[in-house]
């Protein structure tokens, strides 16, 4: 393969790889958080929802500007924009707070860094990551720039 044609693939796959770039540092952004509010001894659930609102307002930020480009600045578009990227988060964040304690009750409770159920972590993680994509492609980052 030669840099020409991986130029070609880079441009013609960039909000693919941008959204797993800020995808896999909105995951780390969780799981660092919910580690540490864990280790410093707070509750499994609550952790996870401070976690999950730390994510999403890193991810609406790194959407919005690098993944789908939303260069519009209008307030209104910015909060509407905002609107259904929360309500979007909201959806899979349920979907994360219930799924956790979920797969830990069906058995998947290994440790992982020393921390009970990492594991269901990180496959809820996935889940949501895929439909955080799907929403945000589909619904929320439409429009990229200002007419």
């Amino acid at each position: 393969m030669n840099r020409k044609m991986i130029g070609k693939l880079i441009k013609k796959y960039k909000e693919i790889i941008m959204y797993l770039i800020f995808g896999v540092l909105t995951t780390l952004v969780n799981w660092f958080c919910y580690a540490f509010l864990t280790k410093s001894g707070m509750e499994m659930n609550i952790s996870n929802c401070i976690a999950w609102l730390v994510a999403v307002l890193f991810a609406f930020i790194t959407n919005k500007v690098f993944v789908f480009e939303s260069k519009i600045l209008k307030l209104r578009v910015i909060f509407n924009e905002f609107i259904k990227f929360v309500g979007a988060r909201i959806l899979t964040g349920a979907i994360e707070i219930g799924g956790l304690p979920l797969l830990y009750y069906l058995g998947m409770n290994q440790q992982l860094f020393g921390i009970d159920g990492f594991m269901a972590k990180i496959v809820v993680s996935v889940v949501v990551v895929l439909l955080n994509y799907v929403f945000s492609k589909l619904f929320i980052f439409r429009i990229k720039k200002e007419n």
